[in-house]
């Protein structure tokens, strides 16, 4: 069960205005990183390359085709360690040896258009796609050129918000708890034990498709989260042969320092939710109660379908 946000007030649409009067080159960053890679390029060396250069994903080039013609995402590391793991023994041939256009032509199975948007759309456009595609990053393309010019995310819409956002009157409804605007998911939250496998984890991810894992122990109670951003992790320290591991050990081994789970109550407002995500740069809350159990999850995709397509009469998170 998926709820999408606060009953309408007479200032309920001020986002949704802020987001249809700024275009998709408002958001775009004076210096960013982008990454792309040919689809003749071996997918280890892919994924090697995203985590070499810190980024989660890269639009690929069809020499042949002269044009972009999907993205390559941690999905689809995780789709390819899925679909060939079979055990610590034996080689993922189709991880050592598949270059990106085999994958995308035995994933796919057919033809897969890239979706993208112009400089030129609203943030309000962008977000709409990002929602109703299911989709984590937007390709911003310059449709004279061809040009990718930005890879356009939730995260960074809500931080274009959460800056300069704070010029415009705040809405009431900010004000309200978490428990009386019921904006996330509070039920069938998908989680995974402490003593899992990160196979696990992987078939979670695949199945449910979802973007992040709480990882609970014995008690029920929330421990850590588990992100698909940290199965590149895998990658980085080749340790991808060894899926077989416990989640407490693949948490234990992460090369970053992660300073536990990022968790709201609640009693806590909607405006303190917004504030704690912007200011973290994460794509979810773990909402806990007081036993630290786990009672929903409210994700980047929640607070923006509420906070802007709700008020427009539009729900693409179930559409």
């Amino acid at each position: 069960m998926k709820r999408t946000g606060p009953a309408p007030e007479p200032d309920a649409d001020v986002y949704m205005r802020f987001m249809l009067s700024h275009c998709c080159y408002d958001a775009i960053p004076t210096s960013s990183k982008l990454v792309i890679f040919d689809t003749t390029l071996q997918v280890k060396k892919a994924f090697f390359a995203l985590v070499a250069n810190g980024v989660r994903a890269a639009p690929l080039w069809d020499s042949k085709l002269q044009s972009f013609v999907g993205m390559l995402t941690i999905t689809d590391f995780i789709n390819i360690l899925h679909r060939y793991y079979k055990s610590p023994m034996v080689q993922i041939y189709e991880l050592e040896e598949h270059k990106i256009e085999t994958w995308r032509e035995i994933f796919l199975k057919c033809s897969n258009s890239l979706i993208s948007i112009t400089p030129e759309a609203s943030l309000f456009e962008a977000i709409y796609s990002l929602l109703k595609n299911k989709i984590h990053r937007l390709p911003v393309i310059d449709p004279e050129s061809g040009n990718v010019l930005h890879i356009l995310t939730h995260k960074r819409i809500l931080k274009f918000l959460h800056i300069f956002g704070a010029m415009i009157p705040k809405p009431r409804f900010l004000q309200k708890r978490i428990e009386e605007v019921a904006i996330g998911t509070f039920s069938k939250i998908a989680t995974v034990m402490e003593t899992a496998t990160v196979h696990d984890a992987l078939t979670i991810f695949v199945e449910r498709r979802v973007s992040a894992l709480p990882v609970v122990n014995e008690q029920g109670k929330v421990v850590a989260l588990y992100s698909r951003f940290d199965v590149i992790n895998l990658a980085a320290q080749k340790t991808y042969n060894n899926l077989n591991m416990t989640m407490r050990d693949a948490i234990a081994s992460r090369s970053c320092c992660m300073e536990g789970v990022l968790k709201c109550y609640p009693h806590e407002t909607l405006e303190t939710v917004i504030d704690r995500i912007a200011k973290a740069e994460v794509h979810r809350l773990v909402l806990v109660d007081q036993e630290d159990i786990v009672r929903g999850i409210v994700s980047l995709s929640d607070l923006l379908q509420a906070l802007v397509l709700t008020p427009a009469g539009i729900d693409a998170l179930l559409s």
